[in-house]
């Protein structure tokens, strides 16, 4: 996983070591779907840093106090803090012991109930040297497809970074489950693929790029890309669609 600092280094020791005890626990191991930017970056399939753990919880819901108290019990035992969580699901704000200044909050987020389409298969990681149940690149690039205009929906945000991990997605040449899509929007692939490429011609400027991808990219590789990222972005999606459409 790309360090664009070397203070970052200590974050990601954090992520590493979370991760670890979580799957480390059979009943977490059994629970927790591993997904996210960080999981796509450990896998190899994204060429960024990622600073959160994001999990697809597939346990009964009686099973989800039980989730909680034994993913606390790690936190505990790590020596982190809980600064913030929901009452809903087992989401939390933890704070690790940092330099003044730096970095020191890491979120852990667990979406309960998962998509049904959402598809995974066992993996080594081997930066923890353990197997664990993650998420399909299929099912994290829909998944990201719709982070970008769903974030927008909900709270008016806009990431950089899911327009870069969609431009990677295509750029390596990965596809994308059309099952999700179509579980998460109710409306077809085609659709959902023209109002994405006008959201992003509307609302995805060269501020909201620089936001938060210059943290998580090298300087090098984020001056290369920044300026082309909108452009390419919406070139894969209008040929993406053009494909669709031909099909036809």
């Amino acid at each position: 996983m790309l360090l664009p600092k070397p203070k970052d280094a200590l974050h990601r020791a954090w992520l590493l070591r979370i991760l670890s005890a979580i799957y480390d626990d059979t009943q977490l191991a059994n629970a927790l779907i591993f997904k996210g930017g960080t999981c796509a970056a450990l896998r190899g399939f994204l060429d960024r840093f990622s600073v959160d753990l994001d999990f697809d919880c597939v346990c009964e819901k009686n099973e989800l106090p039980v989730v909680r108290k034994k993913m606390e019990k790690i936190f505990v035992e790590l020596g982190l803090e809980i600064k913030d969580q929901s009452k809903k699901v087992p989401q939390y704000f933890l704070e690790y012991p940092a330099k003044a200044g730096e970095r020191n909050t890491l979120k852990i987020d667990v979406t309960y109930p998962p998509v049904k389409a959402n598809t995974s298969e066992m993996v080594r990681l081997s930066e923890i040297a353990k197997i664990a149940k993650c998420q399909t690149v299929e099912t994290m690039f829909a998944n990201k497809l719709v982070a970008l205009i769903e974030r927008f929906e909900k709270n008016g945000s806009i990431a950089g970074r899911d327009v870069y991990d969609i431009h990677h997605f295509f750029l390596q040449g990965f596809r994308y489950d059309e099952k999700v899509i179509l579980e998460r929007r109710k409306e077809k692939v085609e659709k959902f693929l023209q109002d994405l490429i006008e959201f992003i011609e509307k609302q995805v400027t060269e501020t909201i790029i620089n936001q938060d991808l210059n943290l998580l990219l090298e300087h090098s590789q984020f001056q290369k890309i920044r300026k082309h990222l909108k452009n390419e972005t919406l070139m894969f999606l209008k040929n993406e669609l053009g494909n669709l459409k031909f099909k036809k």
